[in-house]
Formats: structure tokens, C-alpha cells, sequence
């Protein structure tokens, strides 16, 4: 009796061959994601709970809007959108503050004037202010469960907002914050 050969595997660049492109790209790319018996990496932490108690921290302005925002539509009202003009004055409200380890709404003199300025009816804006808070999450609710400062979050006319936080090493509450909602038109 004769036998036929056992069938051999078909040779690697035939089987890369029938994956064709999307296939071929697919490997490659998880080729790349994982490495030996390495563990992957760990997911990115949200920006809501990083520290911004650390030099050259940064605040994730879009998703304090969005949070904002999130918030404000819970409670029936429209979303806040990002303003350059009042995170000049929210970064300029909480820097000065910094500098004079002390929270202040009159740290600024010319905070109505600036106001005007950009655009903004001072009458109608509000402000939270406040220093301790390492994270945004840790300031969002703060000021959630703040009477005066929920209310602020929660004012009809406002539709834009600026918010900062600084890092202040030399304070005992190493961060301040500035958080001003307007609403563009002036009337």
C-alpha cells in the first residue's frame, strides 16, 4: 500500500498572501499594540481626576464644559461652550490669587471692565471661586453641593464659560481656581 504524503501546511507567504490587505494591516498594527509578554498598557486616567497639584499640570477646559454642561442639562438648561476671552480673565482671576495665596473676588479690579470688554454683560455673569481642590472632579463637587456655587453652575443665561486652575506650591491649598459664565450677548 502506498501512501500520499501527508498534506504540508501551506508556506507563510501563501497565508499572508490570503488575508489580504485589511488582514495583513490588522496583524501588523496588533503586532505593534503588543510586544512579547509584555501586559498592556494600563488605560489613560480621565482629566477630570488628574491632579493639577504638580507643575506644568494643565486643566482639560473641554471636558469641564462638557461636565458643565452634563449638569446644566440634568437640571433643564442648555450647555455652556468654551469662551478665550473668559479663560483669559478666569486664568488672570485665579493667577492673581495665586500670587496672594488668598482667595479674593476683588483680586482683579478691572474684572467688570474686562468683562465689558470682551463682550460680557458683568451684571448677568457669575464666578466660583475656591482653592483645595486637586482634581476638577474634586472641584465640580465642591461646587455641586454648594448652594450658592450649584446656583451659579446652574444660571439660565449663561452660555459660555472660562475656567482655570493654578498650581500654587508655595500655598497650603496648591491649587485656585476661577470659574466665570456669562452669556455672550450683552443685554
Amino acid at each position: 500500500m502506498i501512501r500520499a504524503p501527508a498534506p504540508q501546511p501551506p508556506h507563510l507567504a501563501m497565508r499572508l498572501g490570503r488575508m489580504g490587505i485589511p488582514g495583513l494591516i490588522a496583524l501588523v498594527l496588533n503586532a505593534c499594540a503588543w510586544v512579547g509578554d509584555q501586559d498592556p498598557p494600563p488605560p489613560a486616567q480621565p482629566s477630570f481626576y488628574r491632579s493639577l497639584a504638580a507643575p506644568g499640570a494643565t486643566l482639560d477646559a473641554p471636558t469641564a464644559a462638557s461636565m458643565i454642561s452634563g449638569y446644566r442639562h440634568n437640571n433643564g438648561l442648555g450647555a455652556v461652550e468654551v469662551d478665550p476671552d473668559l479663560m483669559r480673565l478666569a486664568l488672570d482671576r485665579a493667577r492673581t490669587m495665586a500670587a496672594h495665596d488668598k482667595l479674593d473676588r476683588g483680586a482683579s479690579r478691572d474684572f467688570n471692565k474686562s468683562l465689558a470688554g470682551a463682550g460680557f454683560n458683568s451684571k448677568k455673569a457669575v464666578e466660583n471661586i475656591s482653592a483645595g481642590y486637586h482634581t476638577l472632579a474634586e472641584a465640580f463637587s465642591g461646587w455641586r453641593d454648594s448652594p450658592p456655587h450649584r446656583a451659579n453652575m446652574l444660571n439660565a443665561g449663561a452660555n459660555r464659560l472660562g475656567i482655570a486652575a493654578v498650581y500654587s506650591p508655595q500655598s497650603k491649598y496648591k491649587v485656585f481656581w476661577a470659574l466665570i459664565m456669562a452669556s455672550k450677548d450683552s443685554s
